[in-house]
């Protein structure tokens, strides 16, 4: 399973590395990923949330 927020949906991104001479190579960001317990259909379960979603108040930590 790739890593992905079960709120926001934010998984890694692909794109360019640029040079300063603007030669391009392939790289990936990853998302600011925690690994957090929060309630999922009344239960606490343990997945990954994106930082963005915690800070924004979207999900409830256990």
């Amino acid at each position: 399973m790739a890593r992905k927020c079960v709120i926001t949906g934010k998984a890694t991104r692909s794109g360019n590395k640029r040079s300063h001479a603007m030669n391009a190579s392939k790289r990936t960001w990853g998302a600011n990923l925690q690994k957090v317990r929060i309630l999922v259909n009344g239960k606490p379960k343990r997945v990954y949330v994106s930082a963005r979603a915690l800070r924004s108040g979207k999900v409830e930590r256990v």
